[in-house]
């Protein structure tokens, strides 16, 4: 197993020959990607998985690990619940440990405001009968104990669990490839083919493959590729860093968050931490392009996004990537085979910073490892699941909003189906493409 963070430094893992022609293409080797084309695979549909760089290789692995239905939009929590059950048969299947453990999620609550905003969320859990339950202040410490600040309260849900990214993606792919999927790794897809507004095939860097139906499951890179063929997805990337500990005295079993710090026990006895709320965006073409689309969260969450004015070169809505390139020449997509931001040296700070402040029985914190990813994001903090409606055959699911990692296997099973035109068992209405154009208010999702 490569060392995490992965990187384009790590051997390639899967190396498929390039087919002449696939009944389907996914673009894009995340968790959405692998389990779309697990799925598609049951159901003896040939799938070719396209990946620029390495699978998982970007936010698929570098997110927190939380497996939650709590504190889910309306709409997604019954995706995730059917993704909950699929952890534990994907785990099953593919017969390795990746660190599935069911252990609970817990929001701890500083203010009678925030309280407030749980008792919003327990309509919805009572709704979809979830085991989620309020601690009032005096007894937070059974649901998390050892801290030295006292809380307001707690919300928490027992039946949430965690998995470690950087092992469950890679382990699926690897399943996924033996139920016959063609996986091909450090194979960038340049453009797509469009004939008579149709997919008729992708152009990838080592030749073209026939298809009628592709998937864009890119994640950060999905609005680059999609804007080249007309298609505007207001979806931006922000950073978020993430740090992991040295292995600790076992304080908290599960995940947990306040709004410094987030923290969640690891199966290598560390914990992995992350400020509580905090990403930055880097303000680049996209972001000019959309920005009347993101006030409403900008006016929800002023505090929440930082700013930097340009990204680093190669980053897909750098001032210098290319907004157009031709397919026979080498893309953006190649020039940064894996994005690999450099943690925020603030974000570390205030890591350590509320860490040692919540648990300071335990002295400094030390840090094993620190990475960071870029979360691929839309306005209203939904992903986008759908059909494209001007090209026959191209397929979306992008911008999990960092909500990716646990609701994947939900959201991997509904593409399959939809690629398939059968029943989805789930209203998608929430997760459209078109409601950017048609002149639908943004409604705004849970930010975590």
């Amino acid at each position: 197993m490569p060392m995490f963070p992965f990187s384009e430094a790590d051997p390639v893992q899967h190396s498929s020959p390039i087919p002449n022609a696939s009944e389907v293409v996914i673009i894009g080797g995340g968790i959405v990607g692998v389990c779309t084309a697990i799925f598609l695979a049951n159901r003896d549909v040939q799938v070719t998985l396209l990946e620029k760089g390495r699978i998982a290789a970007e936010q698929s692995s570098r997110n927190w690990g939380w497996i939650r239905k709590q504190g889910r939009d309306a709409d997604e929590l019954p995706i995730v619940i059917e993704a909950c059950r699929l952890w534990r048969q994907l785990a099953d299947e593919c017969r390795e440990d990746i660190g599935l453990r069911q252990t609970g999620v817990t929001y701890l609550a500083r203010t009678a405001k925030d309280m407030a905003a749980f008792e919003d969320f327990m309509k919805i859990a009572a709704a979809h009968d979830l085991d989620t339950r309020l601690v009032d202040g005096d007894d937070v410490s059974s649901v998390a104990s050892g801290m030295s600040r006292r809380f307001s309260g707690a919300m928490t849900t027992p039946s949430d669990m965690r998995a470690e990214p950087w092992l469950a993606v890679p382990a699926f792919a690897r399943l996924a490839a033996r139920k016959g999927v063609r996986i091909i790794e450090n194979c960038a897809v340049r453009a797509l083919d469009i004939a008579g507004g149709r997919v008729a095939g992708v152009c990838t860097e080592h030749g073209k493959i026939a298809t009628s139906i592709a998937l864009v499951a890119g994640g950060a890179w999905s609005s680059l590729l999609l804007r080249k063929h007309g298609v505007s997805i207001p979806q931006l990337s922000v950073r978020a860093t993430v740090a992991a500990t040295e292995p600790l005295p076992a304080f908290h079993a599960g995940a947990a968050m306040d709004d410094d710090i987030a923290f969640r026990r690891r199966h290598d006895g560390g914990y992995t931490l992350a400020p509580g709320g905090s990403h930055l965006l880097y303000v680049g073409p996209d972001s000019f392009r959309h920005a009347t689309k993101y006030l409403p969260a900008l006016l929800a969450h002023p505090l929440g996004t930082r700013y930097l004015p340009a990204a680093p070169s190669g980053f897909p809505d750098s001032w210098s990537t290319p907004r157009d390139w031709n397919a026979e020449t080498p893309s953006p997509f190649e020039q940064m085979r894996v994005l690999n931001p450099a943690p925020g040296k603030s974000d570390l700070t205030s890591i350590r910073r509320g860490f040692d402040s919540l648990y300071p029985r335990f002295g400094p914190v030390r840090l094993k490892t620190t990475w960071a990813g870029m979360i691929d994001a839309m306005p209203d903090v939904v992903p986008v699941v759908d059909q494209v409606a001007a090209i026959n055959g191209l397929f979306v699911a992008t911008g999990m909003s960092g909500h990716g990692f646990g609701i994947g296997p939900g959201i991997g099973r509904v593409a399959s189906d939809l690629i398939q035109g059968n029943g989805i068992g789930h209203n998608l209405h929430r997760f459209r493409l078109s409601r950017f154009t048609d002149g639908s208010a943004i409604r705004l999702g849970p930010a975590i």
